[in-house]
């Protein structure tokens, strides 16, 4: 359905070539994962498939692409709309409507489908993704998640033999990339639809996939093959594959069921010792313990922002319900919840983007709303969901010169967080050819540059790697070494394991949970990572956390007897 045949890439001004000899099929009815490194050029290959690598990118393609037996040299991408749906990074950026159902019936309006047609496909699609409640909402009132799921559905509507689907879950909660990725293996066994799909967060994906794409990055190869095989020396791995690495299982386990069904003698190995965090005070976890009594850490910290009965909504559409919430120094939060429970809504608030309907918020002893926006940068930097927000110069070192000059920081201090993220972008780049992961990178540098005392991050592991998640995680915890306040509002559930000292959990704009990180998420069906699910009941979160217990298994020669790893 979907043959490479040696294709090499190369953009405009590019000094190496992006895709390297890109040689490789993908049959009628199979789910082809591609993954790779932040800016590796996933992106690139998937815009490939449907024409817009080159004919919208510039550049020079040598080889050729052919998508059920049409070539894309010969066929620019409106020829292929009828068997090529593309969904990119951003979902929102290719509505064309102001309402859900509308939007999911303008791809057939174009191709001249009949209307009873239409709307039969669209209630069809309405039905697969969940979206029937939200049929009449406009789509500036949707959460990311949600305009996520109509993105693929108005792609769907069109009866695409082929989908090329570009982060698709990045946006949303666990049990909603549930519903898609159940509705998408459908599509594949069921109707025979070929998908090739690039995701950063593989523990959601790879039990799906029929093969896996590796690309190497610029001036490299890919790697073709199972799964299985591929990830065996991947770089780039969801926990329970790197779980299984540890362990020495083989076959490497691609889900949660198949690392349980491995793991009894670990779990036997593994039960009289208690992971090292778990041994700390309950507000603490390793960046907590760091910061120490200089800051003042987790429960003893002074508090940095607070807010009290906050109401809030969107017209009609209640979204903060008598949130109390306290943010202290030296703590990193974590903020969850379904898509549309109020997380990004509260976090407006905190940095005075919004105006409480009611309630009260202050950050230090003032309200952010209102305060001078150079005030409020001060004491509260927000990333948002959508990255690009922040970013309005021209090229890369043209963005960190101006967050050094903004926040009257030295020079270079704004590259230098740029770095430690994702090391190696071109100052010369624009930002908005960058990858996503690489522009998030580089508005998140933006932000902690300043060094304000609350950090706020709206979903900020979307469109990262593996590699560069724990960077991240790093910096945070430096943070919050430092006595700031962190706040991440996000689904990535490996993520909190690694790094948040607590979690609050919001549903239908009201605090349902909030406690000590690994209390929640280990209870929590939805919200537990993989290593807590294989281990189960036994209280581990991360593979580092098991393979500091290995370590001192083998250092005392023994796998039995009671003790708590430090």
């Amino acid at each position: 359905m979907i043959r490479f045949e040696h294709v090499t890439f190369t953009y405009p001004d590019a000094a190496a070539p992006t895709l390297v000899d890109v040689d490789f099929e993908v049959p009628e009815g199979e789910l082809c994962l591609v993954v790779g490194t932040t800016g590796s050029g996933k992106s690139t290959l998937l815009r490939a498939v449907n024409g817009l690598v080159p004919r919208f990118s510039g550049g020079t393609l040598q080889g050729r692409v052919w998508v059920d037996g049409r070539s894309t040299e010969t066929s620019p991408p409106r020829e292929l709309a009828d068997v090529v749906g593309l969904v990119g990074q951003d979902p929102a950026a290719g509505f064309v409507t102001d309402v859900v159902e509308d939007e999911l019936a303008h791809v057939m309006e174009n191709l001249g489908v009949a209307p009873d047609v239409m709307r039969r496909r669209v209630e069809d699609v309405l039905d697969l993704l969940g979206l029937h409640e939200l049929r009449n909402r406009p789509l500036g009132a949707l959460s990311g998640g949600q305009q996520q799921r109509v993105a693929i559905g108005s792609v769907l509507t069109a009866g695409p033999r082929v989908l090329v689907l570009d982060e698709p879950t990045s946006a949303l909660d666990p049990a909603a990339a549930e519903e898609v990725l159940a509705a998408l293996t459908r599509l594949v066994h069921d109707l025979g639809i070929t998908v090739l799909m690039a995701e950063h967060r593989l523990e959601r994906v790879v039990q799906y996939a029929d093969r896996v794409v590796f690309v190497g990055g610029p001036g490299e190869g890919v790697v073709v093959g199972e799964p299985s095989a591929v990830l065996a020396t991947s770089p780039v791995a969801p926990p329970v594959v790197e779980l299984g690495r540890l362990a020495g299982w083989s076959p490497l386990p691609l889900s949660v069921r198949d690392a349980r069904r491995a793991a009894g003698e670990l779990r036997t190995r593994l039960a009289p010792l208690v992971p090292a965090a778990a041994s700390l005070p309950a507000s603490g976890s390793a960046s907590a313990a760091a910061a120490g009594a200089g800051a003042g850490a987790g429960a003893g910290g002074a508090v940095v922002a607070r807010s009290e009965g906050l109401h809030a909504s969107y017209g009609t559409v209640s979204a903060l319900r008598g949130v109390d919430l306290e943010l202290r120094a030296g703590e990193i939060v974590a903020l969850m919840g379904r898509n549309g429970a109020g997380k990004s809504t509260l976090l407006s608030h905190l940095v005075g983007l919004k105006v409480p309907g009611r309630g009260r918020v202050t950050v230090g002893d003032r309200e952010p709303h209102a305060m001078p926006a150079r005030e409020v940068v001060r004491s509260a930097g927000l990333v948002p969901q959508d990255a690009g927000l922040l970013l309005y110069h021209d090229t890369v070192a043209a963005e960190c010169t101006a967050g050094d000059r903004d926040a009257d920081l030295a020079p270079g201090t704004t590259r230098a967080v740029l770095d430690r993220l994702v090391p190696g972008i071109d100052g010369r780049a624009h930002p908005r050819d960058l990858s996503e992961g690489q522009r998030l990178a580089l508005a998140l540098a933006v932000v902690l540059a300043a060094e304000p005392p609350l950090v706020l991050l709206d979903e900020p592991t979307r469109g990262l790697d593996y590699p560069a998640k724990r960077r991240l995680v790093r910096i945070l915890t430096d943070l919050a070494a430092e006595g700031r306040a962190v706040v991440l509002a996000t689904h990535d559930v490996e993520v909190v394991a690694d790094v948040a000292d607590r979690a609050v959990v919001l549903a239908e704009g009201e605090v349902v949970a909030d406690g000590p990180a690994r209390e929640v998420v280990v209870h929590s069906p939805v919200f537990a990572p993989q290593v807590a699910k294989v281990l189960a009941p036994e209280p581990w979160l991360t593979v580092s956390e098991v393979a500091a217990a290995l370590d001192q298994l083998a250092g005392t020669g023994t796998g039995s007897g009671p003790g708590s790893l430090s």
